[in-house]
């Protein structure tokens, strides 16, 4: 297995995950896979983390599955399955994470590269991004998280149009439907800016913010409620958060 088809760079509290297979379009062979859920329990168990900025090198963030490497591998159905699960583990690292991740795409984001994409919280887009299923066309069902994770972004409704129809979004109407955040002509720039305003900021409190959005999808209301609850309190008992509420109530006195 080898290190350098995922990046990662730790530095000042930002965890820095490149894809790095460029030549292949990032597509994930099996060796990939499990250097996709090293990486992602390697920064998401690190104290020293604040946040982490997901990328990608080349043309494209990622083409989903390298199913060309695994079919011509002699790989049965149980080896796929199998791999699945390992890169399944790493998507729900970062996903069950406390740590805010912003991730930068460029090029071609499809199949399986959907939901390594929308293991961030927040994503940025270039210009020229554009969106596909695929999985279909070749015989295959979503992976990745794809069926639970692009249904949360953008709705059943419409997750099923990518789905069930060989369509591709461009990055405005991913824009318009909720798959993006932002669309920019330098995502990479953007990300990193976002990533720094977490950090520069309550960083604690952004990826309390994060998890409970994230865990709520799957609790009742009512255990909603009460995390949050006991959140916010233990926030509030913080250094941090007592230095922040008595900058806000001085700022507040001066203006009235």
């Amino acid at each position: 297995m080898s290190a350098d088809s995922i990046l990662v760079q730790v530095a000042d509290g930002l965890a820095r995950v490149t894809l790095n297979r460029p030549d292949r379009l990032n597509a994930m062979d099996f060796a990939m896979g499990e250097r996709w859920r090293d990486a992602a329990r390697q920064v998401t168990s690190d104290p020293a983390v604040g946040a982490v900025l997901l990328d990608a090198a080349g043309p494209a963030f990622c083409a989903g599955g390298d199913v060309i490497s695994m079919a011509t591998s002699g790989a049965a159905g149980s080896d796929v399955t199998a791999a699945a699960h390992v890169i399944h583990e790493g998507i729900r690292a970062f996903t069950e994470s406390h740590v805010p991740v912003v991730a930068a795409v460029q090029g071609a984001v499809a199949g399986g590269g959907l939901g390594l994409m929308l293991t961030a919280d927040y994503i940025v887009a270039a210009e020229g991004a554009k969106f596909v299923s695929r999985y279909a066309n070749i015989g295959l069902t979503p992976d990745l998280g794809v069926s639970t994770l692009l249904a949360a972004a953008v709705g059943p409704r419409r997750a099923l149009q990518l789905l069930l129809q060989d369509r591709t979004l461009a990055a405005p109407e991913a824009l318009e439907w909720g798959l993006v955040a932002e669309v920019v002509a330098d995502p990479g720039s953007r990300a990193l800016e976002i990533a720094r305003f977490w950090l520069e900021g309550a960083t604690g409190a952004f990826g309390q913010a994060k998890r409970l959005v994230r865990s709520g999808v799957d609790r009742s209301f009512a255990e909603n409620l009460d995390d949050e609850a006991r959140t916010i309190g233990a926030a509030f008992d913080t250094p941090e958060a007592k230095a922040r509420i008595q900058a806000f109530a001085a700022a507040s006195a001066r203006r009235g």
